[in-house]
């Protein structure tokens, strides 16, 4: 696929809906541009003010917890991957398993609009390492590299179905 094609590939959150498991209130992405498969993709969140964390983080002053932000970028690195793949969540899952050198620069708060730029750096097998960004407008709010597995859609962490049975 040329770059100039890759580029034009938006996904919605339908689209992403069907990439991913999450769902509200934990699916932390809205969309999906400049995707160039197993490489790279922006994602976009419009930061809401009546999302559920809010009404504890902080009352006063609401800010968006940076382990949401980080997990947002996850988020859009698996529905990269999802997607070049040409998987779905009906048959894989992709499993957070690292969180490393995660800088939060700037709080982000209700009514930002969070562009989220990901990256892969490395896969070795199942495992994909990532490096993330996330800004509002022109200033970077949060950075970190995370990795994440994927497995087949049923297994779990301790070897049984995905219904706790082994």
């Amino acid at each position: 696929m040329s770059d100039a094609a890759s580029q034009k590939i938006v996904l919605n959150v339908e689209d992403i809906k069907k990439l991913l498991p999450h769902r509200a209130p934990f699916l932390f992405i809205e969309r999906l541009t400049d995707i160039v498969p197993n490489e790279s993709a922006t994602a976009y969140k419009a930061v809401s003010y009546n999302e559920p964390h809010f009404m504890g983080h902080f009352p006063n002053y609401s800010v968006m917890p940076g382990v949401l932000i980080v997990e947002a970028m996850a988020q859009a690195s698996g529905a990269l991957v999802m997607h070049s793949l040409g998987w779905t969540a009906e048959n894989r899952r992709v499993f957070f398993m690292t969180i490393d050198n995660a800088r939060f620069r700037k709080p982000v708060t209700q009514g930002d609009m969070l562009r989220m730029p990901v990256k892969a750096l490395r896969r070795r097998g199942p495992v994909w390492k990532f490096a993330g960004q996330a800004f509002v407008g022109d200033v970077l709010c949060a950075e970190a590299e995370f990795s994440a597995m994927i497995s087949e859609g049923n297994q779990t962490s301790h070897g049984g179905s995905s219904d706790g049975s082994r």
